[in-house]
């Protein structure tokens, strides 16, 4: 087992050595950090034959499995940990010829709630789409839910990993520490044969910094710390360096880095909500839309199967947005400003969406489903021939990667923090949005019956008073007619 532990301060001017401290005793190497304003990566790797059984034989039933959990808390972080997925619980994977088809969903029921929307691998995961050999070990299926905390599972992960003493006596410490992670990644596959469990935290657990002494947990445990300092690079169009994320603040209105880049929106729709694609195919309605156009769609697309029918978790889709407009643009074309929005004007770019219709509930009219915010990134294209070297802290199985060609970079735009807020905390909302959805409430539900029978009733005897009453009197009318001649 060994463990990475990096910082990365956020102001270089801030950070002094003698904040930092290494002890070499009896008792073991320490490295004691104080008053550290940084954002922190903490990554495990444990080999397959160093975990409890029932979780080395759980793992082995997987060609691939990556776990992502991002926390609905809004956090601003800085480079190379920009990277982001959709708040909630995603999963990507590869299952064996012989792993059981409800393997995922058993192991989800155990280990968060049995009332998740899971049937089977087959029947409720969606299957990825590639549009490049980019990522040849990419997975081949994705299973979302919308999952606001991971105490359920470190409930778990306390009761398998922790008695065993893998991470010594602070793992139940570590373990706890994970509720306020911004993020969570879990990653095995059958070639390393390891497990990988990497978390991230953008602010220290108090304003001061952080504060804590990394012991070694035993012998044969490799510990690594590093303390890093985030430098902005000298260059904004320069984006050949290798696994880096470039930020860009969503409070202010986007701008391209680079000219081949491209503006891009992933979004992840609970069954509940979809996308009709046929819409995308209309030009006046991507103009009215700021959209460009819809580059994939995976998962429920049904455009009439209610909510309750549909089996999958549902739907994921990659949408080009149109690039806001820069100050270039206006003064190389003066009679465009009269239809166009000037630079300085606010600009948007909405995705219609569709809601199905839901089971009813009961003393309520409306039901409220849980919508992620999407991941808004830049998508750029290297220069021919450029050095596409890999990073140590870049993340895959991201879930739009092989939608893309072999020499794209992603610069992702940081979501927007509250007014007032700082470093992400305590903001009043989340990466999370409630789409409330009428449904029939069954509290009211004996007057529709009542009324719907009446107004059939009613109906009835209309149609009986056309189909006979008329005939009727046109059969009186004509016996009067014949007594007159």
């Amino acid at each position: 087992m060994k463990q990475r532990i990096t910082y990365v301060v956020r102001n270089p001017d801030s950070f002094t050595p003698e904040q930092l401290s290494v002890k070499n005793d009896a008792a073991g190497a320490t490295f004691t950090l104080k008053d550290i304003d940084a954002v922190k990566e903490h990554r495990i790797t444990i080999g397959l034959d160093e975990l409890p059984g029932e979780l080395s034989t759980s793992l082995t039933q997987w060609n691939q499995l990556h776990i992502r959990w991002a926390s609905e808390r809004a956090y601003s972080t800085i480079p190379p940990f920009t990277s982001r997925v959709s708040p909630g619980l995603h999963i990507f994977f590869t299952p064996l010829e012989t792993t059981p088809p409800t393997a995922l969903c058993h192991a989800l029921h155990a280990a968060i709630s049995p009332d998740l929307k899971c049937a089977s691998n087959n029947e409720t995961a969606i299957q990825l789409p590639k549009l490049s050999d980019r990522f040849s070990m990419s997975t081949a299926s994705q299973y979302y839910t919308h999952l606001p905390s991971l105490e359920p599972l470190l409930r778990r992960l306390n009761k398998t990993i922790c008695p065993t003493n893998l991470l010594g006596g602070e793992c139940t410490q570590f373990v706890a520490s994970l509720l306020t992670a911004s993020y969570l990644d879990v990653d095995y596959d059958t070639i390393s044969r390891a497990l990988v469990v990497t978390a991230f935290w953008a602010d220290a657990p108090s304003k001061a910094g952080w504060t804590e002494t990394i012991a070694q947990p035993h012998a044969d445990a490799r510990v690594e710390v590093g303390i890093l300092v985030s430098e902005p690079n000298p260059d904004p169009e320069d984006i050949q360096f290798g696994g880096f994320l470039t930020v860009v603040g969503e409070d202010e209105k986007p701008t391209p880095p680079n000219p081949t880049c491209k503006l891009h929106a992933h979004i992840t729709l609970p069954s509940a909500l979809f996308i009709d694609k046929h819409q995308f195919t209309d030009p006046l309605f991507l103009d009215a839309h700021n959209l460009r156009a819809l580059r994939s769609l995976a998962g429920a697309a049904d455009l009439e199967a209610p909510d309750w029918v549909v089996p999958q978790w549902g739907s994921a889709g990659l949408v080009e947005l149109a690039s806001p407009p820069s100050d270039d643009d206006s003064d190389s074309d003066p009679s465009s400003s009269a239809s166009s929005p000037t630079p300085d004007a606010e600009w948007k770019a909405s995705i219609p969406l569709h809601a199905r219709y839901l089971p009813p509930s009961q003393n309520t009219s409306h039901s409220s489903i849980p919508l992620p915010w999407p991941v808004v990134f830049w998508a750029c294209r290297s220069e021919a021939g450029a050095k596409m070297a890999a990073s140590p802290f870049e993340r895959v199985h991201l879930g739009y990667e092989a939608l893309f060609g072999g020499r794209t970079r992603f610069l992702h735009v940081q979501p927007g923090v509250a007014a007032g807020d700082v470093g992400g905390k305590d903001v009043g909302r989340g990466l999370i949005e409630y789409i409330p959805i009428p449904v029939l409430d069954r509290s009211r539900a004996a007057w529709v019956q009542s009324g719907t029978v009446g107004a059939v009733f009613v109906a009835f005897l209309g149609l009986c008073w056309v189909l006979w009453g008329k005939g009727l009197q046109n059969r009186n009318k004509g016996s009067k007619e014949k007594k007159t001649q």
